[in-house]
């Protein structure tokens, strides 16, 4: 999980929302991933993505059998549909999401039953810090965008 909190402030320092993702197998980590959305502009472009991506192209396979993914915030449902469908068999998350989590606050897509693939879910590691990681970067944006609306605001016309 530090290594995903690791991939998470590389966002923040280029920008982007906080999230680190990685996906560890047989002890060793075959894909790591950080958010790019803003940076690509592809909405799917998520951390959990990226590291899937990585881990497809390191293992040299769709199936992601023997994986844990590691990720600082709770997967959405985008992200939770591509953890099913890799055959990923555990994520380990930080901090909850009540905005967007598909894994446990809103849905819990990863244990659905009537799925074709079930994944074990361990929450809460290291949410103290993940969730600290993104409370800054926003109190920083809505800071910036204070500023930048009241730069505008005494702006001269014309």
């Amino acid at each position: 999980m530090q290594e995903a909190l690791l991939e998470a402030h590389k966002s923040a320092l280029i920008g982007e929302v906080p999230i680190g993702a990685v996906i560890v197998h047989d002890g060793r980590i075959v894909g790591r991933g950080h958010n790019l959305r803003e940076h690509s502009q592809l909405a799917d472009d998520h951390a959990e993505m990226m590291a899937i991506s990585e881990a497809n192209q390191c293992l040299h396979s769709w199936r992601l059998v023997d994986c844990t993914l590691y990720v600082t915030l709770e997967p959405c449902i985008m992200c939770s549909g591509a953890i099913i469908n890799s055959r990923i068999d555990r994520v380990v998350f930080g901090a909850r999401d009540p905005k967007a989590g598909a894994v446990a606050s809103l849905y819990s897509l990863l244990n659905d039953a009537r799925l074709n693939h079930q994944v074990a879910v361990t929450e809460g590691v290291l949410a103290a810090q993940s969730g600290a990681v993104l409370k800054a970067f926003f109190k920083a944006a809505r800071k910036r965008n204070k500023r930048q609306k009241k730069q505008r605001a005494n702006k001269p016309l014309g």
